[in-house]
């Protein structure tokens, strides 16, 4: 469709069942004006011509709370925040690439510049997504696209993995005829982001934003099973809802690298990389020689492990078999693991601040004898919580915790079933 008419395509609700799917019948007026207002944005920058578009959800980390790092499991699921690209494929070997409230980022293929001098850019991701279509087989080109998320940054959803599977939706849409699955996708986003960009992540950001509803994934071997998990929260009863609490991610890198760090100082103790394998009883049996050479926290963060992997794999089956009550008794177990004995709530270094904990004491308080759950969402030390409310309440939730964490500070959220979706 020419750009010139998708803006009143959108604005005359040609696009609503689509956006009725994905984000609701009562976000549907909402994304008409954000739809339209893409298409005219590209059309200021790059003027007029057959485009499509496209978006790419969010996601948030349902369970397992650091677990990936050590070959475990983690329930992850696609949501309702997006990144949408307006897109018009070229003749060119030049991309180029608007997205809303930053700089275009300019990408010849013809020229890519040393991986080693664009380290933690956008232009990074471009140049590394489209090295591992063409490692693998896959075409790529040139294209123009406008960009705007919903997926800010900071809010433990991912915009960067978003970004990542929407360059290689791109491609696959434009250049190899949509043949490239979504699992495909996130691996060569994984790689962009290894290779390129610089940071040594995993896959499940990856994955969750581009496969769509539940999945479980397991990172036991070198090949990750990922399950696509299906169970429609929304239809059960429950909002999902992300609660930021606005706290400081500045000086956490230490934080966030000692958790793995002394995971994996315990697995050494036994002989092993990871610790996927061990039992409690081991860990139990080497607990003096654990505490003598790595302290009593890094024990604690061992035991998390081994439980957490465990609750996952429970909160999968639940959710196959329909079980909700217990999908939220996992989740409120998880959360309360992650506080006592992962202790990724707050950072030693500053405990004044406690955001995540005054958000789950709040919510623990709101949601009293309420079938519910809550716990830390994400990495931790800092950021946001996630709460599974009755959605009776969850304007009531919203109120209450926005009137502690500032307005905005509550996004309610639901498990989409899409992924990667073509919207025209």
């Amino acid at each position: 469709m020419l750009c010139s008419d998708l803006i009143s395509y959108f604005e005359n609700g040609g696009a609503d069942k689509r956006f009725a799917a994905l984000y609701g019948e009562k976000n549907v007026p909402s994304q008409r004006k954000r739809y339209a207002s893409a298409a005219a944005g590209f059309m200021k920058l790059y003027g007029d011509g057959e485009c499509v578009v496209l978006s790419v959800s969010g996601r948030s980390e349902i369970s397992g709370n650091h677990t990936d790092h050590n070959k475990g499991c983690v329930l992850a699921a696609s949501v309702d925040v997006d990144i949408i690209a307006v897109v018009m494929k070229t003749d060119d070997k030049i991309i180029r690439v608007k997205s809303e409230g930053f700089d275009e980022d300019l990408c010849d293929l013809a020229a890519v510049p040393d991986k080693n001098g664009m380290r933690y850019s956008s232009k990074a991701i471009i140049y590394g997504v489209c090295d591992g279509f063409s490692k693998r087989g896959y075409k790529t080109g040139g294209f123009r696209a406008f960009t705007t998320s919903t997926v800010l940054k900071g809010s433990g959803l991912s915009s960067s993995a978003a970004f990542e599977d929407m360059m290689g939706y791109i491609l696959s849409v434009l250049y190899n005829g949509g043949s490239v699955s979504d699992v495909e996708i996130a691996k060569i986003s994984q790689y962009a982001e290894n290779e390129f960009f610089g940071k040594p992540c995993g896959l499940m950001d990856q994955v969750a934003c581009a496969v769509g509803g539940f999945v479980y994934i397991d990172f036991g071997s070198d090949e990750p099973e990922i399950v696509p998990v299906p169970f429609d929260l929304t239809a059960a009863g429950y909002d999902l809802c992300i609660v930021n609490t606005g706290g400081n991610h500045a000086d956490l890198n230490e934080d966030y690298a000692s958790v793995p760090a002394e995971m994996k100082g315990a697995a050494a103790l036994f002989g092993k990389k990871a610790l996927r394998g061990l039992t409690e009883d081991d860990i139990i049996n080497k607990l003096p020689k654990i505490r003598e050479k790595l302290g009593d926290r890094a024990a604690l963060r061992a035991v998390h492990f081994i439980r957490e992997n465990e609750r996952v794999k429970k909160q999968k089956d639940a959710l196959l078999s329909g079980n909700i009550d217990g999908f939220l008794q996992c989740a409120k177990e998880s959360g309360d693991s992650s506080y006592k004995y992962l202790q990724n709530v707050y950072t030693n270094k500053n405990p004044s601040e406690q955001g995540l904990s005054l958000a789950l004491c709040m919510t623990e308080g709101f949601l009293k004898g309420q079938k519910a759950a809550y716990r830390v969402h994400g990495g931790g030390f800092a950021g946001t919580i996630q709460a599974y409310v009755p959605s009776s309440l969850t304007d009531e939730y919203k109120a209450f915790t926005e009137r502690i964490f500032g307005p905005g500070s509550c996004s309610v959220l639901h498990v989409r079933a899409e992924g990667t979706a073509r919207i025209v």
